[in-house]
């Protein structure tokens, strides 16, 4: 039944570390005379194992010495330092080792080695891949972005908002590596904006400098070598790189304008022309004696120079020739001799025809004036007017014919020059509009160009007269060119009238297919509602038809929708009503409900319900939400408010017992076996008391409070086991002397005096927890028996030599009990004995105390002992004070 005790025993003997050899049964004699000889065999142990522990130190510290030097001698060879990690077994030496190894493959093969074994080597190494990683991502996300910026240097088009978005997503990016490449890069794209920037500027520039010409007064040559520059400035910016950020539109008007102006320039020349004409000859005029000219002939002269324009230049020549003709004398002019009547001539006849009337006359200087101006189209109608006042009649003096006939040829001669110049015109023109289709105008913008281009060809046929034919086929030519695309746009766009006729009316046909239905009660108001929906939204976007079509299908859908409409509202009325019902739930939710979240989310369910049910008008809809919306808020609002009570209150319970756990602190150095009670008694009180803290705080404090407690108890414990083991030295010293004294009284040779012995047992401290009464009694028998008679000494001996086979069954008892070995002398005794232990504990159990009560009653047993037992009874001295009650 016992066989494992004597296996352990067995193990226990060879393993034994006080006594590693057997004592020959002659070592076993008892006496005084023995003592030294025992004294030597009991502690032949020691020397030895203090000899092989020293000798175990020195060669770990040569085998440290070995591989720190090896250590040193690594350098940088990594592959050395991760085999010298590998190898190493010790921990500081492989740490070290460690900050040597920066490879990412040498890293891995550390960690994977390392990982469970030392600690602070994987934390290092795996810091050092986590930043190799780190900077590998980096790297990647670096050059992405490297090719994000090569790229943009590639397009045409290169937009700042684009380069914005590539700076922004370089500036959270590591990557030293790629800085150098990305620089270079960047600095060429902000040189292309650069450029950008100043071409786009330019062209701003050069459009205004264009605009300004028609106020800047240059003549014809200045203006064409103005604009000569101009469209050459235009033809480099269209061909360099940049051009393709240039604005379109900022181009065609460029375009446009200086078309415009070029066409101008031939009227501009003209109008110089007659200009210079006529300051020559009004210069030669100026030259000439004032008796030298006559001023009637100067007026027809200078009615037959070209017609000056309509411009400042021109009024001062005006007002020079005005002058000039102020400062000559006026000829006076003989009176006509009255018309002489025929003799024979009948009363019938016809009478002589009299000189042109006042109307006539300012018809003529209206024709002079237009001349002047060169309303050429004013001009044509007052000849027209003289034309007819002349056919009915009227007789013009030689002077006014000749004027009339001055006036007709220089009309003759402007209308010559207008013609001309109208043929120039056209021409420009026709160029015009064969540049319209390379302009990208938008349709619309295309055939009112077209449309205004036929106008200004039918202003310059009543201006200039009509064109020839040639000019006329090229003109509609090109107009029907380029208007082509806009007739095509056109008839698209009849087409798609059309289709969106024929999508209108299936629209009003599937309206009054879902009326049937609803009529028959087959429809869902979900269905309805998305139809209503849906038809809205098409009809929204039916897109341009037709506006006789458009009134008719308009008609026919409102009618639809309408009855679609008044059964949808009626049922949208009641879901109102029950969404303002639920509202209304919400509000009388109570917040410190506990199932107040259930109750509110079962609402919310339903609401959910309703709303896919049928749909509200979206401003019905969300402003219902809203409200409901707002009750659940409140609801959560009054909830979190209670919580934020109930945290308040958590943080205060938090803060009592982080007071408490100070307090136990700051009282566990001071902590004695006679206070720790009723401290940690009162703490846990206290502990209890106070109410639950934060759930996220909850597993720090309650350590905190354990590892306080535990300080405590640990203090506690030290101050017991001090207290302990000088009571086991103060009974140790008093045992020492009674054992003294008895031996004194074995000993027939020794001569003592019984008041030295008391004397120095006076000198000793008094004993606590009942050992001193029991000493006392021993040292007091004993002492009697020194100062009595020989016979009685001699029996008291006698009692004390067979006292010493109980006391050393009772010393074995209590080395079981207490777990000490007794060494292998005792062995086969020591297995006897704990068999009996063993049976008597699981009959009658262990008795409180009882180990205790058997120390006492061992040390009140007079005994005559040996070296080897009172080193027994010592050992169980300092053992005993842990099990003390």
């Amino acid at each position: 039944m016992f066989e494992f005790l004597f296996k352990r025993q067995g193990g226990k003997s060879a393993t034994s570390g006080d006594k590693p050899e057997a004592k020959p049964a002659a070592a076993k004699a008892s006496g005084p005379a023995d003592r030294s000889v025992k004294t030597g065999s009991g502690k032949s142990g020691t020397p030895a194992a203090a000899h092989d522990a020293q000798a175990a130190r020195t060669a770990l510290a040569d085998a440290r010495a070995r591989q720190a030097e090896r250590l040193k001698a690594l350098g940088a060879d990594e592959a050395a330092a991760v085999d010298f990690i590998l190898q190493s077994e010790f921990s500081e030496l492989r740490l070290a080792a460690a900050e040597l190894v920066h490879g990412r493959e040498h890293l891995e093969r550390v960690h994977t080695a390392m990982r469970n074994v030392d600690r602070r080597v994987a934390k290092l190494v795996q810091g050092r891949l986590d930043a190799i990683r780190h900077h590998e991502s980096e790297l990647r996300r670096g050059e992405e972005a490297l090719a994000q910026a090569r790229s943009l240097l590639n397009d045409n088009l290169l937009t700042p908002n684009h380069v914005a978005e590539l700076d922004r997503r370089w500036s959270v990016i590591r990557a030293p590596e790629l800085a150098a490449d990305f620089d270079t890069v960047r600095a060429e794209l902000g040189r292309r904006l650069e450029s950008q920037v100043a071409l786009q500027r330019a062209m701003i520039d050069r459009l205004a400098v264009l605009r300004g010409l028609d106020a800047g007064g240059l003549d014809a040559a200045a203006l064409a070598a103005r604009l000569a520059e101009l469209q050459q400035e235009q033809e480099a910016a269209l061909v360099d790189p940049g051009h393709a950020s240039l604005p379109r539109a900022l181009v065609a008007e460029f375009a446009t304008e200086h078309a415009r102006l070029t066409a101008g320039l031939a009227t501009i020349e003209q109008d110089q022309a007659a200009l210079a004409a006529r300051e020559a000859a009004l210069a030669a005029w100026q030259a000439q004696a004032p008796a030298e000219l006559k001023p009637e002939t100067l007026r027809r002269e200078w009615q037959r120079l070209p017609a000056l324009p309509a411009n400042a230049a021109a009024g001062a020549v005006q007002e020079r020739f005005a002058a000039l003709l102020a400062s000559l004398p006026q000829e006076t002019r003989p009176a006509k001799p009255a018309p002489v009547v025929k003799e024979g001539a009948k009363d019938g006849a016809r009478p002589a025809a009299r000189g042109a009337d006042q109307a006539f006359l300012d018809n003529m200087e209206a024709l002079e004036a237009a001349l002047q101006q060169g309303s050429l189209g004013t001009a044509a109608e007052l000849d027209k007017a003289l034309k007819e006042a002349k056919d009915k009649g009227v007789r013009l003096s030689a002077p006014q014919s000749d004027r009339l006939a001055h006036l007709r040829a220089e009309l003759k001669r402007l209308s010559d020059w207008a013609r001309w110049g109208g043929n120039v015109s056209r021409e420009e023109l026709i160029k015009t509009v064969e540049t319209l289709p390379t302009q990208g105008l938008a349709m619309a913008e295309l055939a009112k160009k077209v449309g205004s281009m036929r106008d200004r060809w039918k202003a310059l046929d009543s201006l200039s007269g009509p064109a020839p034919r040639s000019l006329w086929e090229r003109f509609d030519a090109a107009c029907s060119a380029a208007y082509a695309p806009a007739a095509a746009h056109f008839r698209q766009l009849a087409d798609e009238r059309h289709t969106n006729a024929a999508r209108g009316q299936a629209l009003v046909e599937e309206a009054q297919a879902e009326i049937g239905r609803l009529q028959s009660g087959e429809a869902d108001w979900k269905h309805v509602s998305g139809t209503v929906q849906r038809l809205r939204t098409a009809w929204s976007h039916l897109g341009a038809v037709d506006r006789k079509e458009k009134k008719r299908l308009d008609g026919l859908f409102a009618d639809a929708l309408t009855t679609l409409q008044r059964p949808l509202e009626d049922q949208r009325k009641v879901e109102i009503a029950v969404r303002e019902q639920l509202i209304e739930e919400v509000h009388k939710l109570d917040p410190h409900e506990r199932h107040a979240v259930d109750m509110l989310r079962e609402l919310q369910a339903r609401w959910q319900e309703h709303a896919r049910a049928l749909p509200l008008e979206r401003k019905a809809e969300q402003a219902l939400w809203q409200r409901f919306r707002g009750a659940c808020d409140a609801l959560f609002a009054a909830r979190k408010e209670q919580a934020h009570a109930a945290d308040s209150e958590r943080r205060a319970h938090e803060t009592a017992k982080e007071a408490v756990c100070e307090r136990l602190e700051a009282a566990a150095p001071d902590a004695t076996p006679a206070n720790v009670g009723k401290l940690l008694r009162e703490a846990a009180a206290e502990w209890q008391a106070i109410g639950p803290v934060p759930r996220a705080h909850e597993a720090r404090i309650d350590k905190r409070y354990q590892a306080a407690v535990a300080r405590v108890q640990q203090h506690a414990d030290a101050a017991r086991r001090a207290q302990d083991t000088a009571l086991a030295g103060a009974v140790h010293d008093k045992l020492r002397l009674v054992q003294a004294l008895e031996t004194a009284l074995a000993n027939a040779e020794s001569h003592t005096q019984a008041a030295d012995w008391r004397g120095r047992w006076d000198a000793m401290l008094a004993l606590d927890g009942g050992y001193e009464p029991i000493l006392r009694a021993r040292f007091d028998a004993a002492l009697a028996a020194l100062e009595a008679s020989d016979g009685e000494r001699a029996a008291c001996v006698r009692t004390m030599e067979g006292n010493r086979e109980r006391l050393l069954n009772d010393l074995l008892r209590l080395e079981i009990a207490a777990g000490i070995d007794s060494g292998p002398e005792f062995a086969r005794e020591r297995l006897r004995l704990q068999v009996e232990v063993l049976q008597s504990s699981l009959k009658s159990g262990q008795k409180p105390g009882a180990q205790a009560a058997g120390l006492r009653a061992l040390l009140a047993l007079p005994a005559l002992l040996d070296v080897r037992t009172e080193t027994r009874i010592e050992h169980l001295l300092l053992r005993q004070p842990k099990d003390h009650p």
